[in-house]
């Protein structure tokens, strides 16, 4: 009697590499008996910080990127009310952390090509009670630095940069997070650097840095680490109404070893990028454009566009197709205007910024995890071009 095929595994989107190196340090962050914040935490700050240029007293570490971009505009002392421009092209985690930080999000419209938020729609978007703007280097690609800080300086405005999906690029030799007053980082799961959750804060005025570290663990002026450590018990002051964002040993120590691994996994997700392009520049898709010359582009997400008068389908429908086949998809993003709740408080309509609605309406991400063998990378080919009939 003939048996059944076994059915392949289910490829996970954005499952991340792990190696021994990181098992190694969480066993030994749990025999030490020190989960929390502690030294582990301590060691990763450091690192990040020397690997980007910048002194320790300029990063905090927080348990993610959305409480990064929290604490980061309450440490900048924006004025309740005020206005804070972005992207509808992101994650709502961007305009929730500029609400829950009592600030008012202003969506400015994305660049067709690019996908990042369009200088000129900043531009057009500043009103008198404009303070901020938080650009969002969208898959990993750079936004136009140059431009968004020539606007902030002639408005004075501050700029918070979420670096969520770009913690290798650089543009114009500069790394992204280093342009403004304030760059969050995220180490989520999918992320390029991965903690399972966790965030950093990368500041340019070392006193935001201090206060953000403060306001990341209840406003307390000591640690858990300082506090109870081998020196003896040392007593706190709580001198703000902080938060409980603070990091643990645990993440930092998952942290510690993907850091140090971040230039082979970011080679990894570049030639996965490569064999995309290759494989997919004869299908009636839109395709990722290709990094802008004078930039580094993180390569987080391979992004593209399903439109159904060029690709034979809807997008959804590609989404079900890939799904039967056992490959994972992600869809980055939905534009922010399309969600109910930002309909019913703003009274937003994602006609209101129609090249971030047509691109949310066709994206698809396809898996670049590092954690991808050959195989797994042709296995997603295969599938792409099995669903898209030419």
């Amino acid at each position: 009697m003939t048996q059944p095929d076994t059915p392949l595994p289910f490829l996970v989107f954005g499952a991340p590499r792990i190696e021994e190196d990181e098992i190694a340090e969480v066993e030994a962050c749990l025999r030490s008996g020190w989960l929390g914040t502690g030294p582990r935490v301590a060691q990763f700050e450091k690192d990040f910080a020397q690997w980007r240029g910048v002194q320790a007293s300029q990063v905090a570490a927080v348990n993610s990127c959305t409480a990064a971009l929290h604490v980061s505009m309450v440490a900048a002392g924006l004025e309740p009310g005020s206005e804070v421009i972005t992207t509808p092209l992101t994650f709502c985690a961007t305009v929730n952390a500029i609400l829950h930080a009592g600030l008012t999000p202003v969506l400015a419209d994305v660049d067709p090509v690019t996908q990042n938020i369009d200088p000129d729609a900043i531009e057009a978007a500043i009103t008198p009670r404009t303070r901020a703007i938080l650009p969002v280097h969208f898959a990993g690609r750079p936004c136009a630095m140059d431009r968004i800080m020539a606007i902030a300086r002639k408005h004075r405005l501050m700029v918070i940069e979420d670096c969520a999906h770009a913690i290798e690029a650089e543009f114009h030799g500069q790394p992204i997070g280093t342009f403004g007053d304030f760059g969050c980082f995220s180490f989520y799961v999918t992320k390029n650097v991965v903690t399972g959750e966790g965030g950093m804060i990368l500041g340019r005025d070392e006193e935001h840095i201090a206060r953000a570290r403060v306001l990341a663990l209840h406003g307390m002026s000591k640690d858990a680490w300082h506090r109870f450590g081998d020196q003896g018990y040392r007593h706190y002051q709580v001198v703000e109404c902080g938060f409980k964002y603070n990091m643990m040993d645990l993440q930092a120590a998952i942290g510690i070893h993907q850091l140090a691994r971040v230039e082979k996994s970011w080679e990894r997700r570049r030639q996965i990028w490569q064999r995309y392009d290759e494989a997919f520049v004869s299908l009636p898709i839109g395709l990722p454009e290709a990094p802008e010359e004078g930039t580094r582009h993180g390569h987080h997400l391979y992004t593209v566009m399903i439109d159904a008068k060029h690709s034979g389908m809807e997008r959804d429908a590609f989404l079900d197709a890939m799904n039967t086949r056992r490959i994972g998809t992600g869809v980055h993003y939905l534009s922010v205007p399309e969600h109910p709740y930002y309909q019913q408080r703003f009274g937003w309509r994602p006609e209101q910024w129609p090249e971030a609605m047509r691109l949310g309406r066709q994206t698809v991400s396809l898996p670049t995890s590092p954690a991808m063998s050959d195989s797994d990378v042709e296995r997603v080919i295969e599938a792409v071009h099995s669903v898209i009939v030419t």
